[in-house]
């Protein structure tokens, strides 16, 4: 995957200090220069000069989308998708940019992609999908915006490998926990006739081998289960000296059936964060085994978790990581809540702290209020931080114009409509409205033909349905 940092001669930054304290302007030379550095106003000037929205990138054959998507330029994706940018344009890998935005973690950019019809079927040189590179990657967030679209889960590549088969081989425990969630069988194999509790074991990744076995139908027999090698879990963990599986196999005997241990097991992260213990949740997240923002059957995150039982340092550390504390679980609860439902209130002080602009919902929207665009992006956003240098004051300039946008449209909307009206067009609610006059209509005949006294209620009842339906 190519780093912005290597990707040719460009600028990253549309501003430089000059000895004065003044900010001087960056001109870039390329419209993928612009892209990845998330100027949407540079971007529309190298188009007006003449440059193709989908010119493609000599070194890394990326299109401008390509780069928005990788960058997290999700102002610039917009502007690219508003005037035809190709979806569908791949890389000589087979990478469209919702593969790009997948790899990338970039779930805002994906979810505007999938709105304007990205195809998520798409397959690239090796027949992974989006789906299957936001698992291999750890993007449960992307993942979960994806399958909500409606997207085939279980869906195989080249290697009849799942999504399940790519989270249980690179450790991948939110992921993993999420596609079983939303029905993805763990009992399918590969070609090689492995499952994926196979692949978790000659990885090493433990957590995922743990909770795979236990929502195995059959933990012992999936111990037992033989690929097309003739391997079992213990032979794998052992070919590939993988300690910490043969130790487990090995060790006392598995209490999978204990519904507490099947729980700790499937949310070692929020067994961490419940107990305090910031060591083990930096490891588990360092490590890629969770997801920051991973839920459990509750709904709940690692933060509720620890704002339960006042574990402010565990708080302030996943604060930093950029957890998202606007999460609600299933009670409709943000991690303030609950700290203040158990009386904790260094960690309610904490919390509500990272409060921003509160919206009165009967208030009307005042664009001349600036405030009110000075918010987070989409609620639990994973996208990273630090792939686009733009400042506060930049990012409440592209809610500003974003915002501008929707008004200019609905106005245009509504001229189109008086305009279609005007030259005698029918419009939809108008064609309802002569539908259900003509069915009215046709009553009185109804009544001409039969007579109300020579009627049997029944056969009215019949009959009046008929007319009607």
């Amino acid at each position: 995957m190519p780093g912005v940092s290597g990707s040719g001669p460009s600028t990253f930054s549309t501003e430089t200090a000059t000895p004065l304290g003044a900010r001087k302007k960056v001109h870039f030379g390329s419209i993928h220069d612009a892209v990845r550095a998330g100027d949407v106003k540079q971007l529309s000037e190298i188009v007006e000069r003449g440059a193709s929205i989908n010119e493609v990138d000599v070194l890394h054959k990326f299109t401008p989308l390509h780069w928005a998507a990788h960058s997290g330029s999700l102002e610039c994706l917009h502007w690219l998708l508003w005037h035809g940018a190709d979806l569908s344009q791949a890389t000589v890998t087979g990478w469209t940019a919702a593969h790009i935005a997948a790899i990338r973690g970039q779930d805002a950019c994906m979810q505007a992609l999938i709105i304007n019809g990205a195809n998520l079927a798409a397959q690239d040189d090796r027949g992974c999908t989006p789906l299957h590179l936001a698992t291999t990657h750890g993007h449960s967030f992307t993942l979960q915006i994806m399958l909500r679209s409606g997207v085939d889960p279980s869906v195989t590549d080249k290697r009849e490998w799942k999504p399940v088969h790519y989270a249980a081989f690179h450790g991948r425990l939110g992921c993993l926990q999420l596609l079983i969630k939303w029905g993805c069988s763990i009992e399918d194999v590969d070609y090689n006739g492995n499952l994926p509790v196979h692949l978790a074991a000659m990885e090493g990744h433990l957590h995922c081998f743990k909770y795979l076995l236990s929502r195995m139908s059959s933990a012992s027999q999936a111990l037992k289960a033989f690929n097309d090698n003739g391997e079992n879990v213990l032979d794998l963990a052992q070919r590939f000296f993988k300690q910490n599986i043969l130790q487990f196999i090995q060790g006392a005997e598995y209490e999978g059936n204990d519904t507490k241990d099947q729980e700790t097991l499937a949310f070692p992260g929020h067994v961490a964060a419940f107990k305090g213990d910031l060591e083990m949740l930096k490891k588990l997240i360092d490590d890629g085994v969770i997801n920051i923002n991973e839920r459990d059957n509750n709904g709940s995150t690692l933060m509720h978790k620890a704002a339960g039982q006042g574990h402010v340092e565990c708080l302030q550390w996943l604060i930093k990581m950029g957890a998202d504390s606007n999460i609600t679980n299933k009670a409709r609860e943000k991690p303030s809540d609950v700290a203040k439902r158990f009386a904790h209130l260094a960690a309610v002080k904490l919390l509500e702290g990272l409060q921003k602009y509160d919206i009165d919902d009967e208030s009307e929207i005042d664009e001349n209020d600036i405030k009110f665009f000075i918010r987070h992006g989409v609620e639990g956003s994973t996208d990273a931080k630090d792939d686009i240098g733009l400042s506060e004051s930049d990012k409440t300039d592209a809610r500003v114009r974003a915002y501008k946008k929707t008004v200019e449209l609905r106005h245009l909307l509504e001229i189109a409509e008086s305009n279609y009206k005007q030259l005698g067009g029918i419009k939809e609610e108008d064609l309802k409205q002569k539908k259900e006059q003509l069915e009215s209509e046709k009553f009185p005949q109804l009544m001409f033909f039969f007579p109300i006294s020579n009627l049997n209620p029944t056969h009215f009842h019949t009959r009046a349905t008929t007319v009607y339906s």
